[in-house]
C-alpha cells in the first residue's frame, strides 16, 4: 500500500484525505494541534467547492447546517443599497448552491467521514527530508514516520513550505480582519442575501449560516483597537447588533495576508495545497473553496498517472494558473475595498451601482463554474 502523509487537518487536508480515499488510497493526516477544536467563525462554500463536497457524498449533510445565499448585496456604510446579484441565475450554479456554516460543522463533517484512526493529533511537524524513495517526517512529539508522498496542507504560516521553499513570512496587506458568528439574527437583515458595506478603510460583511445564527466579518485599515463597535459607530444598525451580540472571546482577529504566486509548490515527492502554498485574502470568500479543489485534483491525478512524481507535478501545472488568478483578484478587491479617499470611494460606490447585473454574473460564472471533479 502506498503510504501518504498530510501535515494538517484543517479544511484541504481532510479534503484531500477522503478524496485520496475515494480513489482506492489510505493516507494519515497529521495535525499539530491536541485537539481539532472549534473555530468560531464562518466559511463561504461557493458552487465549485459544493461540486467538490457532492463528489465526496457530503453535500446534503453540509446544506443541513448551512445558510443558503441566493443574493449578494453591496450596501454604503449607512445600509442603502448600491447594487445587487443573483447567485443562482444558471443552470449550474442553481444545482450547486452558494452557503455559508460554521466553519466547526465543516471541519467536523469531513473529520466523521474518515476513518478514526487515520487521524494523528499533537503531531506538529519539526523536520521532513527525502531518504532514497522515501520521506522522513519527524514530529515535536518525537515520533517520526516513513511515508511515499509528503502533502503540506498546514495553513498559511506551513512548516512544510519553511522546510522546502524558506521563502520569509507571508505579506501583510495593511488592513485587519475579525470574524465572528452571532446567534441573533437582526431583523434588518435580508433573508438568504450575502450582504458587504462598504465605508471609509472599513467593510462589514454578513450572511447567513445555519441553525438560526449570523456569521459576520469587519476590516479596517492599521486598526489595533479592541473597541470594535466604536469603530463602526454610526453604522448601518444590525452591524453593531451583531458585533455586540457575539462573545468576545470567539471573535477572531487577524491581519490581512497573502504571498505572491510562486510555480515552485514542491520537490521530489512533497507538494502543497491551500494556504499553505497559494495563501489568499479572504475578499473573495475563495480560500478554503481553493484548498477543496486542490485536494480533488490532485486526488485525480494520483488516478490518472499512478502514485508518481509525475502526478504532483501535473497537479501543480494544472492549479498554478487558477490560483494565482483568484489570489490576486481577492487582494485587488481588498485593496479597493479599503480606499479612504473621498474621490476614490465616490468612484468605486459609482462604478459598482453602475455594473450591470449580467456583468456581475459572467464575472461570478469564472469563479463559480470551475469543476475540479472533470
Amino acid at each position: 500500500m502506498v503510504q501518504i502523509a498530510i501535515i494538517g487537518g484543517g479544511i484541504g487536508g481532510l479534503t484531500a484525505a477522503l478524496a485520496l480515499r475515494q480513489h482506492g488510497f489510505e493516507p494519515e493526516v497529521f495535525e499539530q494541534a491536541p485537539a481539532l477544536l472549534d473555530v468560531g467563525a464562518a466559511i463561504a462554500i461557493w458552487p465549485n467547492a459544493m461540486r467538490v463536497l457532492d463528489r465526496l457524498h457530503l453535500a446534503d449533510q453540509i446544506i443541513e447546517k448551512a445558510g443558503v445565499m441566493e443574493e449578494i448585496r453591496w450596501l454604503d456604510q449607512q445600509g442603502h443599497l448600491i447594487n445587487r446579484v443573483r447567485i443562482a441565475a444558471t443552470a449550474e450554479t442553481s444545482k450547486y448552491p452558494a452557503v455559508a456554516l460554521h466553519r466547526a460543522d465543516l471541519q467536523g463533517t469531513l473529520l466523521h467521514a474518515l476513518p478514526d484512526d487515520s487521524i494523528h493529533l499533537d503531531s506538529a511537524l519539526m523536520k521532513c527530508s527525502e531518504r532514497s524513495d522515501k520521506i522522513i517526517a519527524t514530529f515535536a512529539n518525537g515520533h517520526s514516520i516513513e511515508a511515499d508522498f509528503l502533502i503540506g496542507a498546514d495553513g498559511i504560516h506551513s512548516d512544510v513550505r519553511c522546510q522546502l521553499l524558506n521563502d520569509g513570512d507571508p505579506i501583510a496587506r495593511g488592513y485587519t480582519v475579525w470574524r465572528g458568528i452571532s446567534p441573533n439574527i437582526p431583523s434588518a437583515i435580508p433573508f438568504a442575501t450575502a450582504v458587504e458595506l462598504h465605508g471609509r478603510g472599513k467593510r462589514f460583511g454578513i450572511g447567513p449560516v445555519g441553525l438560526g445564527r449570523v456569521g459576520w466579518w469587519a476590516t479596517a485599515n492599521h486598526a489595533n483597537t479592541t473597541d470594535l463597535p466604536g469603530l463602526f459607530e454610526g453604522w448601518f444598525p444590525p452591524v453593531v447588533e451583531l458585533i455586540e451580540s457575539t462573545p468576545a472571546s470567539s471573535i477572531l482577529k487577524t491581519a490581512s495576508l497573502d504571498r505572491f504566486p510562486t510555480r515552485n509548490w514542491g520537490r521530489g515527492r512533497m507538494t502543497m495545497l491551500g494556504d499553505a502554498i497559494h495563501p489568499t485574502t479572504p475578499n473573495l470568500g475563495q480560500g478554503g473553496c481553493l484548498a477543496m479543489e486542490d485536494a480533488m485534483v490532485l486526488a485525480r491525478c494520483f488516478e490518472k498517472y499512478g502514485a508518481t512524481e509525475e502526478a504532483f507535478r501535473n497537479y501543480e501545472r494544472v492549479r498554478y494558473a487558477r490560483t494565482a488568478t483568484l489570489s490576486r483578484y481577492s487582494r485587488y478587491y481588498g485593496a479597493i475595498g479599503q480606499w479612504e479617499n473621498i474621490w476614490a470611494r465616490g468612484f468605486r460606490k459609482t462604478a459598482l451601482a453602475l455594473a450591470p447585473e449580467a456583468l456581475l454574473q459572467r464575472l461570478m460564472r469564472i469563479v463559480f463554474n470551475y469543476d475540479a471533479t472533470v
